[in-house]
């Protein structure tokens, strides 16, 4: 296979021309975040804020630009601004906002009727071996789900789902889902080799966040489980912000350092008014698979009580298992690899609790899509 060098991306792009300014995009400094790896491309387009909607042709040229050049696989390019600076006006943050003030609305995403998130406030709780389970567990009770993996940094999905290849595109503009036990998936990990880090500043990673959720080919979902990345930075707040989510299901350990970190995160769904639908205690206790004794390794209950705590639900408990995490790690995640299980069960039986509370919460008052 042909090597695919910086220098030749660079060139294929500067026949690419800003349309309002007259000069190709590489001189004007435009191109930033560029990754090459075994012929798999990927850039930003750095745009001013305000212009940003009307250059999603200059994207699209330019990934044909660089998709024209021996030896590329593929190529994602994303478009994104710069923050405005300090002191110029902005939209009003969430977290900042009086309530009843005007909220800038959330664009809907096509046949998709619940969104909710996944998320923790750090890392190494097991979130997505979570939501790999919970988004299969409600395709074991009839629903069609989709998962948005939004880990940008440290993709799971791929490997947890055990899919593998690349998004094709039938009109050159969107991308095709992935699929697996009978989910739809998007991942940064199917468009980047897995060992390829991401350089990326917060403004590129929200960009590609928003075109794998809206430039993808999702077709009709009950509901799409969105493996939220780590923490409460500006990835996730603006995720939070700009997505409809239906409501967020809290993963954590049952120790205070990691509770201490899952309010954090149930505090900023809370100030950008995303219902919080729950707190799951993950690597709850673990039993002996030989003497079957039980030990509380990380403690035990430390998320029920903080779920009373804070007024709302404890959805369940998972014990830390050895088959949990080997069926995670192999791409067939307990729930279908062992659906008769203790633990498979478990997940069931949440993803029952959770959708009875979206589909309560949508009979209770009218839903409003903006088009």
């Amino acid at each position: 296979m042909t090597d695919v060098l910086e220098k030749d991306v660079l060139t294929a792009l500067t026949r690419v021309a800003d349309p309002d300014r007259g000069q190709n995009i590489v001189a004007l400094g435009m191109i930033t975040g560029l990754s090459i790896r075994e012929g798999h491309v990927g850039f930003a387009i750095e745009v001013d804020r305000a212009r940003g909607p009307k250059l999603e042709p200059l994207r699209r040229a330019a990934e044909k630009a660089v998709e024209a050049l021996p030896g590329v696989l593929s190529v994602s390019a994303v478009l994104t601004a710069e923050a405005p600076p300090q002191g110029a006006a902005q939209p009003a943050r969430g977290h900042g906002h009086a309530h009843g003030a005007p909220q800038a609305e959330k664009p809907a995403v096509p046949g998709v009727k619940f969104i909710i998130a996944v998320a923790s406030g750090k890392g190494g709780v097991g979130k997505s071996t979570t939501a790999a389970n919970l988004a299969l567990a409600f395709a074991a009770t009839g629903r069609k789900v989709g998962v948005l993996d939004a880990d940008i940094y440290g993709p799971s999905m791929p490997r947890m789902l055990g899919i593998t290849g690349k998004p094709t595109s039938r009109d050159g503009k969107s991308l095709e889902p992935m699929h697996n036990f009978g989910l739809a998936c998007m991942s940064m990990g199917f468009l980047v080799a897995e060992d390829t880090p991401m350089i990326w500043r917060g403004p590129m990673v929200q960009s590609a966040l928003s075109q794998m959720l809206r430039d993808v080919n999702w077709g009709e979902l009950d509901v799409m489980v969105v493996d939220m990345p780590p923490g409460t930075g500006d990835a996730q707040l603006t995720m939070a912000q700009q997505v409809p989510l239906a409501g967020a299901v809290i993963v954590s350990t049952p120790q205070d350092i990691a509770l201490l970190d899952a309010r954090k995160g149930l505090n900023m769904f809370r100030k950008v008014d995303v219902p919080v639908l729950g707190f799951i205690e993950n690597m709850s206790y673990f039993l002996c698979p030989h003497c079957g004794e039980r030990t509380d390794i990380f403690s035990h209950g430390g998320a029920r009580k903080e779920a009373e705590k804070l007024g709302t639900e404890f959805l369940g408990e998972l014990p830390l298992d050895v088959a949990i995490r080997e069926t995670s790690d192999s791409g067939r995640p307990i729930v279908v690899s062992d659906p008769d299980s203790p633990h498979a069960k478990v997940y069931k039986q949440m993803a029952t609790r959770i959708w009875e509370k979206l589909s309560g919460a949508e009979k209770r008052a009218p839903r409003i899509v903006v088009q």
